[in-house]
């Protein structure tokens, strides 16, 4: 079976360019999604499809940060999965594919039966194997720098702000006004019972269309007011 695994930081981000890369590679991938951080390997949608792989199976990645951005979490999944008989793609980075890996592993020379020259032919296989692992290493070492480096960018961006005079965050008992709070409490106001209208209050959040803390949020400012 081939899974195709595509995961977003955040709900606010896209995951159709992953979708629509590992799609154009593997058309018959069974996508599953989810918007998680990747620094924990403990994420939902992928613990449901961990659990359901078992040898033979591919998953592919759009990219090594996909499958994890925690550099020792990551190579140990790897090696896990790869141990398992599972076959992961990664798109952007093929050298670290596992077929590669066992590809290295299967160029080892063999043994000629002179014991000096075995000694040396076993140190380079070993060689060889260090090599491929390190590879490995290499890439989710890079998938979790990335994500460092950006939150110390954010962190200098906001230090650097700060030192500019700019308010960072909303000033202390300022209120926040929305766009459409004030149509909304005229309504409120208007055709809620509680201010002599005819509408109870699950009717009123019908017709303003606001979630219900908002709603009653909204009823609290408006009595402030009065």
């Amino acid at each position: 079976m081939v899974y195709g695994y595509c995961r977003i930081s955040t709900a606010k981000q896209s995951m159709e360019r992953q979708e629509r890369n590992i799609l154009f590679s593997f058309p018959n991938a069974v996508i599953f999604k989810e918007a998680f951080t990747g620094v924990f390997a403990d994420r939902p949608v992928w613990n449901r499809l961990y659990k359901s792989l078992k040898s033979g199976d591919t998953v592919v990645f759009d990219s090594v940060s996909r499958m994890s951005r925690n550099a020792a979490e990551g190579i140990e999944l790897y090696l896990e999965l790869l141990n398992k008989g599972v076959e992961l793609v990664f798109l952007k980075e093929q050298y670290v594919n596992t077929s590669t890996y066992k590809q290295a592993l299967n160029n080892a020379v063999g043994l000629v039966g002179n014991d000096i020259a075995d000694i040396y032919i076993e140190a380079t296989n070993k060689v060889l194997q260090l090599l491929a692992v390190k590879q490995i290493e290499i890439a989710f070492a890079q998938a979790e720098k990335e994500v460092m480096d950006l939150r110390q960018r954010t962190k200098e961006g906001i230090e650097t702000a700060r030192l500019n005079g700019k308010q960072i965050g909303n000033v202390k008992g300022k209120k926040f006004h929305i766009k459409k709070a004030a149509p909304a409490k005229e309504l409120i106001r208007k055709h809620s019972k509680t201010f002599g209208g005819t509408l109870s209050d699950s009717e009123c959040m019908k017709l303003t269309n606001l979630a219900r803390n908002t709603y009653y949020k909204y009823k609290r400012e408006i009595k402030e007011g009065m």
